[in-house]
């Protein structure tokens, strides 16, 4: 009876026991889990000594952690612009976005770093691919060989080597030969289009981490401006602040003051005060039915986004390469040298063309390429204020229907004909009515298909806007 209980201890002990023992390095306790995953945000190495589907098991457990994180402080921040705009509010609110802020950053480096695993596992599974299809045309080529050398045998040669039972048996062999071919044929085909799928996938994740990329670079910079803020409402007393707060407002109302705002489009001479970029973008308004506040907000966001619209120049069209214009100094990946900088050239060419100018395309400032951990994403490479690739701007037809529009051609630099194209892209997506906004700012950034982290960016686009509104509605009223 002893003996019975102490063998079913030792099951128990094994069943319950032993298996914790080998869980896996990446399960930890809820209340522990915060650390953890900042750890996993800033490591360089993440998830050493771990397996592939571990690590992004561990990821996805982060991800969604700090997706219960962020929910809960968007709840506080509503409940904290509901009450009277206290100081200790005020600052209490910043806080809170700040914090949000860093979540969301996070959230997105976890990301970039499970795409990274994602790049990897598919680049490796391209090599194979490639060299099974290359051990594929070997195979062929030895076949065709084989083929090519039995079919150049005459008759009298065959009968000279051998009787005619070998003749028979060479037959045999060649139609056993054309089968292996024909199977090699077909086997090769459905690796290229594996292959091409596999290529297809890893340009769809690379194409990912650079939005991820673009959206952190927003979102440092609010997160930045969050903290100015913060910092000057903390050195002020609760009388200052509310004596602020009254001058602000009665600021807003003076429409001499919002026409003299400085429009922030970086790398544009001569850039417009807001009262005269209103102007242009009314004019581009009436042409397509987008309203003015959101295509001056597109045209912000895009100039804001990294701060590097046109600090750099092309410098080799083999490879893409460029160097910054403030120093000089080299610039990797300035622009995809197989699909914008041929067009790049033409559209360089025909606006010297048509317009007269002199314009050196390898010293016509374009962005750079963005950066992540000291590491290049995509490729840099867009234009003027509305940031147009190359390729969209010509082969997408925008450039063309500027011209139609303004009976000369279209100039992705010349400030008029940048909010024009942008409203043109806006209409197309529907952005026409307040209700197809968003969806419309979210493709001029990510295209047709967007994810639900990439909202930042069209959440900040129209948040832009309704500030804008606000100005337009002032000067409307002041003239």
């Amino acid at each position: 009876m002893i003996d019975m209980e102490f063998r079913s201890v030792k099951i128990l002990f094994f069943i319950l026991v032993v298996p914790v023992l080998f869980l896996p390095v990446f399960v930890y306790a809820d209340d522990n889990l915060d650390q953890v995953c900042s750890q996993l945000v800033d490591s360089n190495t993440p998830c050493q000594n771990m397996a592939a589907s571990a690590c992004r098991a561990q990821l996805e457990k982060c991800s969604q952690y700090y997706d219960q994180e962020s929910a809960q402080i968007t709840k506080d921040l509503s409940t904290t612009a509901s009450q009277k705009k206290t100081l200790s509010s005020q600052v209490a609110a910043l806080q809170d976005k700040i914090k949000n802020l860093k979540i969301q950053i996070n959230q997105g480096n976890l990301m970039i770093k499970d795409l990274a695993l994602q790049i990897n596992d598919t680049a490796s599974s391209i090599d194979k691919i490639s060299l099974q299809i290359q051990q594929s045309k070997d195979q062929i080529s030895s076949i065709l060989q084989s083929i090519s050398e039995e079919d150049n045998k005459s008759s009298i040669e065959i009968m000279v080597e051998g009787n005619l039972s070998d003749f028979f048996s060479n037959i045999v062999y060649l139609e056993g030969l054309n089968s292996q071919l024909s199977d090699l044929l077909k086997n090769t085909q459905d690796l290229k289009s594996y292959l091409e799928d596999q290529k297809n996938q890893m340009d769809s994740q690379k194409t990912q981490t650079e939005n991820i990329v673009k959206i952190q670079t927003l979102q440092k910079q609010e997160s930045d401006y969050t903290k100015q803020q913060q910092q000057s409402l903390l050195t002020l007393t609760e009388t200052q602040y509310q004596q602020q707060l009254a001058q602000q407002q009665d600021t807003q109302k003076k429409a001499a003051a919002i026409k003299a705002r400085i429009f922030d489009l970086l790398g544009i001479s001569n850039a417009p005060t807001f009262g005269q970029a209103y102007q242009i973008a009314k004019y581009a308004s009436a042409a397509t039915g987008v309203r003015p506040a959101l295509i001056l907000a597109i045209l912000t966001q895009e100039s804001n986004m990294g701060k590097n619209v046109g600090q750099c120049y092309l410098k080799n069209t083999s490879t893409g390469d460029g160097v910054k214009i403030k120093n000089g100094a080299f610039a990797p990946k300035t622009m995809n040298p197989t699909r914008d900088v041929p067009d790049f050239l033409q559209i360089i060419s025909d606006v010297n063309k048509d317009r007269g100018l002199a314009r050196d395309p390898f010293a016509t400032p374009v962005s750079c390429v963005m950066y992540q951990n000291g590491v290049p994403y995509g490729w840099g490479g867009a234009m003027g204020p509305s940031q147009f690739i190359a390729s969209t701007w010509l082969k997408s037809g925008y450039g063309a229907r500027v011209q139609q529009t303004t009976g000369k051609l279209g100039d992705p630099w010349d400030i008029r004909d940048a909010f024009l194209a942008t409203a043109f892209y806006l209409e197309d997506a529907g952005g026409t009515t307040k209700s197809g906004e968003f969806n419309a700012v979210m493709r001029y950034f990510s295209g047709a298909t967007w994810s639900k982290w990439e909202e930042f960016y069209g959440n900040s686009v129209l948040s832009i806007a309704a500030g804008y509104e606000d100005d337009i509605k002032a000067i409307s009223s002041s003239s």
